[in-house]
């Protein structure tokens, strides 16, 4: 993300390819870019900035207390733990650890989370089996599906656990992709889009069998696994259920329909935002997240069309340029300073959430919902 008033330079793009294999099911992109260009250390995302977020790792652990109760000594791990808002709900029972690459891990150190700084790898488990020894449960929320070498990710994941332990898995779901157009979550980082078809096979490849699996909320549409060594727990009802409803689900004809409604959805939203320009109005987006990068590059809005991107004061992003364009992020103060007839919702995903919010403390415009279909709220 350039600075603003930054000379402009020329910007790496990368293809975003989604790719299914036939044998194994699983959606995979089909470049992977070096994950020290996507995450570096100053890498702006944290997980504790969204309420849905937070909610979702408390009710992870009222879950995983009714249906795997931890004892106060068994070790949580968390990969990826960023800011360590899932470890900071885990602590108030017994040990924890996280394994983070970025500086966001600074924040954890903070809040008195022991975190490693480093990517998920056989050394980092090491050095964490020393300081704290073997896990009861290893969790991997909106991160398994970022790493790229996931055959040995798993095989140190088993290194890490406990004879007993338990994964949890937490990544975008390609049914939820699938059926409210969730393409704004194809982007470099998230390598792979599971199902728990392919995410079963995968894990089975290693000896470990899937013991539970439910939907959750976030990212617009999720997948919570449990998985052990085969053998050690009950295999829960929803797994059976869950790989019946993607066998009707996930069929390559509705695949296809699904790349069709994506590009509808893209004129669809260019209808919209034509007619209202037409009238002479000014468009702000909300939220930057990763996906509003895509959605932004994929339907090509710049400057002429989208104003400004607003973020909440102390984000990182305020002051830069969304990527590949000239459309500035500002603080989100200007939305109720300089109020714009239109607000495009970037964080379309949590609009339940931030529309009423914005209404309350001012914003007198009107919402724009670019997915699944694009309409004005209200």
């Amino acid at each position: 993300m350039p600075t603003i008033g930054m000379r402009p330079t020329k910007q790496p793009a990368y293809p975003a390819q989604v790719l299914r294999c036939h044998d194994c099911q699983l959606v995979q992109l089909g470049l992977v870019v070096d994950p020290a260009i996507l995450f570096p250390p100053e890498y702006p995302y944290t997980s504790g900035a969204t309420k849905i977020l937070r909610d979702n790792f408390t009710e992870l652990l009222r879950e995983v207390a009714v249906h795997y109760p931890l004892g106060p000594a068994d070790l949580v791990v968390d990969i990826g733990s960023n800011d360590g808002t899932l470890l900071t709900n885990f602590a108030s029972r017994g040990p924890v650890f996280g394994i983070e690459p970025t500086q966001a891990c600074k924040h954890a150190i903070q809040r008195g989370i022991p975190t490693l700084i480093s990517f998920m790898n056989r050394q980092a488990v090491r050095t964490a089996i020393r300081g704290h020894g073997k896990a009861k449960m290893v969790t991997a929320a909106n991160v398994f599906a970022h790493l790229e070498d996931i055959h040995e990710i798993v095989e140190c994941i088993l290194e890490l656990l406990t004879d007993d332990g338990i994964f949890v898995s937490e990544s975008h779901y390609l049914v939820s992709l699938t059926e409210i157009l969730l393409y704004d979550t194809i982007y470099h980082e998230h390598l792979r889009h599971y199902s728990l078809t392919s995410l079963k096979r995968l894990l089975e490849m290693h000896g470990l069998e899937v013991i539970r699996a439910r939907r959750i909320l976030t990212h617009g549409g999720s997948i919570r696994v449990y998985a052990a060594r085969a053998g050690k727990y009950p295999v829960d009802a929803s797994v059976g259920e869950i790989l019946a409803m993607e066998a009707i689900e996930l069929t390559p004809e509705k695949l296809r329909s699904f790349r069709s409604r994506v590009v509808q959805t893209k004129l669809d939203l260019y209808v919209l935002l034509k007619e209202i320009k037409a009238r002479g109005h000014r468009i702000y987006g909300i939220g930057a997240p990763c996906r509003a990068s895509k959605m932004i590059n994929y339907v090509g809005l710049d400057d002429g069309i989208l104003d400004c991107v607003l973020e909440i004061q102390g984000s990182y992003k305020i002051g830069k340029y969304i990527p590949g364009t000239l459309i500035p992020v500002l603080e989100e103060s200007r939305l109720f300073d300089d109020q714009p007839e239109y607000a495009l919702l970037l964080s379309w995903h949590i609009g339940a959430e931030l529309m009423p919010k914005l209404s309350a403390r001012g914003c007198r415009g009107k919402f724009i919902l670019p997915l699944p279909n694009p309409h004005v709220a209200g």
